[in-house]
């Protein structure tokens, strides 16, 4: 029989003994009203039988709390509840012994330095700039010598300079861009001349054949017809040097004077008309034969025989006077002067086929390695706008000081700051910038030490605190808290050393220990004891 069944029973056993009633509107009104009571009781009964365990947990706690009640009024005696708090003891911090700095803390993000984009001059190409290979990838480092690109199957060298290649050099060209060439030359061990001369010379020159040979390309390619141009300067310069020889042999042939023939022979012309003569001197006619006929012939044969003496004597005599060489110089300085010419054009073809530093084919940076943060082509691509953006290769951590804080700063100052792995890394500040007006920030740029490969990854975009001391103590020194301090009566500074138990308050055994202070920081001040003792561990009084 179920609980309801034995309420509704029990309610039916009530009924029957009630009395019974003969109206019947009472008789409704009563019954009504016993069906009410019925069913209030068998609702109570059901909520005492379901929440059984709850209502012996609330039993369990009212008996509980009445017998504290009673325990804690008639148990525990009246003195133990009234009796006094103890009297407090004296407030202490142990002296400690160390490096005491005063720090300005900051924070700073770590990155690359001198972030800046490469473009590379390709107006000289006379085509399209087509990317052909040497691509590098993120995190390459480029050095002096490194090829940064090829662009048209050329290098895009690497080199050391602030100016950017802004002109093809070529011989006789002269200017700054000259002097930081040649100094680049030296740095990686290629003679291109006086480094300090501004200009473009032979030695340049030839100091950018090794330089390709270096990266295992060849040199520039000869300007358009140059090549063509030297070889002509060549022949005309041999075709000149062929004149001018055979002008000077004939020179040398007229002014080297006759040989002995000629003389032999001029000699003996002068003999034969001398004889000539005496014989027609002898040939006179005689009577009868002397008419005036005849001695008219004969003096006429007398004179041809004197003036052909006289020619014979005269040609003998040019041949020791010398001869008129005068045509034959002239030659000889006509085939000079077009020798002359004809080198100084060979000069000029020959300075023209030099070789060249295209503009476009080096790649000025500073603080070299550098490091490639990001490349914008790829093979097949045409160039256009900037190829990459490189960074110093070195790491930085660069932060934010006011003002006030920043003239505590140098150049050169040495910082901590966070590793990830809760450790510190030392850093050095490497510039100081002022902000735009009196009232703004500084920046301040540091340069980590040396972070090995696994830390440098770790710390790469991070955000860290850096600590840079701006004032330190020599070494390890006693210090203390400054509330720890107090004024003696001349106005020297003074410390209460506790000798016994603190807890013992102001019947503790304490002394005052006469201290000279020092540098103060985050609350502390360095102190020495000029009269008394002063320890590593001492306890101070600072406060009751």
């Amino acid at each position: 029989m179920s609980a309801r069944d034995e309420v509704d029973d029990a309610s039916s056993h009530d009924r029957e003994d009630e009395p019974v009633i003969a109206d019947e509107g009472m008789d409704d009104l009563l019954t009504a009203s016993g069906d009410e009571a019925v069913t209030r009781r068998a609702g109570w009964t059901r909520v005492l039988r379901t929440n059984r365990p709850l209502w012996i947990v609330a039993a369990a706690a009212i008996v509980a709390l009445v017998a504290g009640l009673l325990i804690g009024r008639f148990v525990v005696p009246a003195d133990a509840v009234t009796a006094d708090a103890p009297a407090p003891g004296l407030v202490t911090v142990p002296v400690e012994y160390g490096v005491l700095s005063n720090d300005v803390t900051i924070r700073g993000d770590v990155g690359y330095a001198d972030a800046v984009e490469v473009t590379i001059d390709t107006a000289a190409l006379g085509g399209p700039a087509v990317v052909t290979g040497a691509v590098p990838e993120t995190g390459t480092e480029l050095e002096a010598l490194s090829v940064a690109l090829a662009v048209a199957g050329r290098p895009v060298i690497v080199l050391p300079g602030e100016l950017p290649a802004y002109r093809t050099l070529v011989y006789g060209m002269s200017g700054p861009d000259v002097t930081q060439f040649k100094q680049a030359m030296a740095s990686v061990g290629i003679d291109a001349g006086d480094p300090a001369s501004d200009v473009f010379d032979a030695a340049a020159a030839a100091a950018v054949t090794e330089l390709y040979s270096r990266i295992g390309y060849p040199a520039p390619p000869l300007p358009e017809g140059a090549a063509d141009g030297l070889n002509a300067a060549q022949d005309a310069v041999a075709a000149g040097e062929q004149s001018v020889a055979a002008a000077e042999a004939e020179l040398g042939r007229a002014s080297s004077g006759p040989s002995a023939v000629e003389i032999r022979q001029a000699d003996n012309a002068v003999a034969s008309a001398h004889r000539a003569l005496e014989s027609a001197r002898a040939a006179r006619p005689s009577p009868p034969d002397d008419s005036p006929a005849a001695v008219a012939q004969w003096q006429a044969s007398v004179g041809d025989a004197e003036d052909a003496l006289a020619l014979a004597q005269l040609q003998r005599d040019q041949l020791g006077a010398g001869s008129d060489v005068s045509a034959q110089r002239a030659a000889v300085d006509a085939a000079r002067g077009q020798l002359a010419d004809a080198r100084a054009a060979l000069e000029r073809a020959q300075q023209a086929a030099l070789p060249t530093l295209p503009s476009g084919e080096v790649l000025y940076l500073t603080d070299l390695p550098r490091r490639v943060d990001a490349v914008n082509v790829a093979r097949g691509q045409v160039l256009q706008g900037a190829a990459m953006v490189v960074s110093g290769a070195s790491t930085t951590i660069v932060g934010g000081v006011a003002a006030a804080d920043a003239s505590l700063l140098s150049v050169g100052d040495i910082a901590t700051f966070d590793l990830p792995d809760g450790g510190l890394h030392e850093a050095e500040v490497t510039a100081l910038t002022p902000g735009a007006d009196a009232g703004a920030r500084w920046t301040v740029t540091l340069e980590p030490a040396p972070l090995d490969p696994e830390q440098a990854v770790q710390v790469q975009g991070r955000n860290v605190r850096v600590t840079i001391p701006v004032g330190a103590t020599g070494g390890d020194v006693l210090f203390v808290p400054i509330v720890a301090l107090t004024a003696g009566p001349g106005g020297e500074s003074r410390v209460e050393v506790v000798d016994g138990d603190p807890r013992d308050g102001e019947n503790a055994d304490t002394r005052l220990v006469v201290v000279e202070t020092g540098l103060a920081a985050g609350g502390q001040v360095e102190v020495t004891a000029t009269e008394g003792e002063l320890d590593e561990g001492d306890l101070v009084v600072v406060g009751r």
